[in-house]
């Protein structure tokens, strides 16, 4: 209980990303790396499936994208994303704490 607790009151990270991109596989390694320390909720959008086609359009030259945000908040949505706190193309382990300490403090 003590753990889903603690999730629920992190950070959640939304990767936007697509298969066979190696800066992408980066990202996860680092991803790995933060949540080793300091676990978070993590999803995924793969930005060659349709369903995504709105995220496609605006990070598809862009990726690897990170969304930080608390976990409890609304899902991330194309229309706010000026709003969104986040991180794009290579980032390190101390960029994306730094990012999760931003969101946690607000």
């Amino acid at each position: 209980m003590f753990a889903s607790r603690r999730l629920l009151q992190a950070c959640r990270i939304t990767l936007f990303s697509r298969e066979n991109c190696g800066l992408c596989t980066q990202a996860k390694a680092v991803l790995s790396d933060v949540w080793d320390k300091r676990p978070f909720v993590f999803k995924e959008v793969d930005l060659a499936r349709p369903e995504f086609k709105s995220w496609k359009e605006l990070y598809d030259f862009d990726i690897p994208v990170i969304h930080i945000s608390m976990a409890a908040s609304a899902e991330e949505q194309v229309d706010t994303v000026s709003q969104a706190v986040k991180l794009m193309h290579r980032f390190t382990a101390e960029q994306v704490e730094e990012r999760m300490d931003q969101v946690e403090e607000k």
